[in-house]
């Protein structure tokens, strides 16, 4: 007894709708493949999951060569007439700014180290590369920033000891002209000592007190 015919619909779990997804897609691109290789055929695979990730194939070194082949079908296979090859032509633009945008977003999150289970060796190769080439460049510019900043400070402490240079001097060259007024002071108290006596009465000797007694007469 054969098999009933099987009936297609959405698969309600969740968990069994994303295994279905990854097996048929396997196969999916499987089948792209061998298409290509036993007929020589250029075959071109474009599959969103319902996430909007992005899964692809080409039977060619880069995915553009078939897209622009498809592009150039596309424009010949339209009929004459001026509304309808400027419709097709911002449906192609649209169809190639969203696979542009797709990929973009895919990159940043290989970037980030996600969704890397899809990548081959030599793509993990080829991103691994990139890092490391972004990581020299972010080095690079710290050091010169690193560098920036400790000139700036080399500066700004230049400055502040010609400054304290400064505050030195001044304060030498007042301790030079007080130093200075307190040596003239004793010589004119020696120059007015014969008018003037400073030494309390009461600490005088009777020998020096005459002299002072015979002045003031």
């Amino acid at each position: 007894m054969g098999r009933g015919r099987v009936q297609l619909k959405q698969i309600e779990n969740k968990t069994s709708r994303q295994v279905t997804f990854s097996k048929r897609r396997s196969g999916l691109r499987k089948k792209a493949h061998e298409i290509s290789v036993l007929c020589d055929a250029q075959v071109a695979l474009i599959v969103f999951n319902n996430k909007g990730k992005l899964f692809e194939f080409s039977s060619e070194s880069s995915m553009k060569i078939i897209l622009e082949r498809y592009e150039r079908h596309a424009h010949a296979a339209q009929p004459d007439g001026a509304d309808n090859e400027s419709q097709g032509n911002w449906s192609l633009e649209c169809f190639k700014l969203t696979n542009k945008v797709e990929v973009l977003e895919r990159n940043l999150r290989n970037y980030v180290g996600h969704d890397l289970d899809p990548l081959s060796l030599r793509e993990l190769q080829s991103l691994e590369q990139q890092l490391d080439i972004a990581i020299k460049r972010v080095r690079n510019r710290k050091n010169q920033l690193m560098n920036e900043s400790i000139s700036e400070l080399h500066k700004k402490t230049r400055v502040l000891q010609e400054e304290n240079n400064n505050i030195v001097k001044k304060i030498k060259e007042k301790e030079k002209t007080h130093t200075e007024s307190q040596h003239c002071w004793p010589e004119t108290l020696g120059q007015n000592s014969s008018s003037f006596n400073l030494c309390p009465p009461n600490l005088q000797s009777p020998e020096r007190m005459v002299p002072s007694l015979t002045l003031g007469l």
